[in-house]
């Protein structure tokens, strides 16, 4: 590293610094494996002749084999747990990544869980319809329950939530990706987490690139990134929604 890039390694660590105290304010349950490691993807950089990639495992995050919304769920676990919320409700595609950790960090905290699938893609494939995520949320103790494709799923979500509080529960409402403002505070933590490996490792990051989907990831880390004055080119790659569609979602 150059002396320039030593001396914007140890502003870099000083925001970071900074930034984990402003974050310490918000309720948070440790759900995950953190730090994630950050490993280099030596034969792939090979292959393309450059540049240098690293992958930073967010699969390794440990809850219910792992996955990145376990960074969402410790924010908004913590604070269903303020709410003093009994049973969370939250919902997802057939084969949600999403709602099978919402499942598994439900059954760890020893509350209810009721997910919502909707189906996106009309097939009756048991394999497809009934194994894999469907299994696991069952298996952590969650009840499954399916709407057809296009409801309006935070419709579907209230009328539950409504439903749940009049038996007397205290439900607790998780956006499907678990992307909100609480949820997205775990990528802002993983920008800061990120940024620190990188400078320990001596990693001079020019570009971060991720799926983005529900939006949250994304807004996380464009929040974490412009906290800590990072120079790195952020770049989601959409899943889902139309370029400008998905850029709206991100700033809201």
């Amino acid at each position: 590293m150059t002396t320039t890039d030593i001396a914007a390694s140890e502003v870099s660590q000083v925001l970071c610094k900074e930034l984990s105290v402003k974050l310490s304010q918000f309720p948070r349950v440790r759900l995950g494996h953190l730090p994630t490691p950050l490993e280099p993807m030596d034969r792939l950089s090979a292959l393309l002749g450059g540049p240098r990639l690293w992958v930073k495992r967010d699969d390794c995050t440990g809850l219910s084999s792992g996955g990145n919304k376990t960074r969402k769920l410790e924010y908004l676990m913590a604070d269903a747990q303020a709410n003093g919320a009994d049973v969370i409700i939250t919902q997802g595609a057939t084969q949600s990544n999403h709602a099978r950790q919402t499942a598994a960090a439900a059954a760890k905290l020893g509350m209810r869980c009721h997910i919502l699938l909707e189906d996106r893609t009309g097939s009756n494939d048991t394999s497809y319809t009934m194994s894999g995520n469907v299994l696991l949320d069952q298996l952590h103790g969650a009840t499954v329950s399916k709407r057809p494709g296009g409801a309006d799923m935070n419709a579907e979500m209230q009328a539950l939530a409504d439903t749940c509080s009049a038996d007397g529960q205290t439900p607790y409402v998780i956006p499907g990706g678990g992307s909100n403002e609480i949820g997205a505070l775990g990528y802002v933590n993983c920008a800061r987490e990120l940024t620190e490996q990188a400078n320990e490792m001596g990693i001079a990051v020019d570009a971060l690139v991720h799926a983005t989907g529900s939006s949250g990831t994304q807004a996380g880390l464009v929040a974490g990134l412009a906290a800590i004055k990072s120079p790195i080119h952020l770049l989601g790659i959409g899943v889902r929604a139309p370029k400008e569609k998905q850029e709206q979602m991100v700033f809201e």
